[in-house]
């Protein structure tokens, strides 16, 4: 029963990941935005790293790169704490107008190239 168990929460954790991985045909490369706002939350995980970002009038979700890319572009998990303010240039989401994938951040006076 207990191995059972933890298959079954394995395997959802599994689908969850495979779910929020996506292509990046979904955003619209010809529209780049630049946000400057404060993280709301943040994620330092895989597949991808994340932020909600509270701009005036509207909180987007900004995914960022994964873990390891970020950390070894000089963006550690610390720089990501709700109430810093920061700017994210990336590209709109096609589909969900909340949405964008960030190409670069400027957090604590340095820019961090993403992609």
């Amino acid at each position: 029963m207990r191995i059972s168990l933890v298959l079954a929460v394995a395997a959802c954790a599994a689908a969850t990941a495979a779910v929020a991985h996506h292509g990046w045909s979904g955003y619209d490369a010809e529209k780049t935005l630049t946000l400057t706002g404060t993280i709301e939350a943040s994620g330092y995980e895989h597949p991808h790293g994340f932020i909600r970002l509270q701009t005036r009038g509207k909180t987007w979700l900004a995914v960022l790169a994964p873990p390891y890319r970020m950390e070894n572009r000089g963006l550690p998990r610390e720089w990501l704490k709700p109430g810093t303010q920061v700017t994210v240039v990336g590209y709109p989401h096609r589909t969900d107008a909340q949405e964008m994938r960030a190409e670069r951040i400027v957090v604590n006076g340095k820019t961090i190239e993403l992609r």
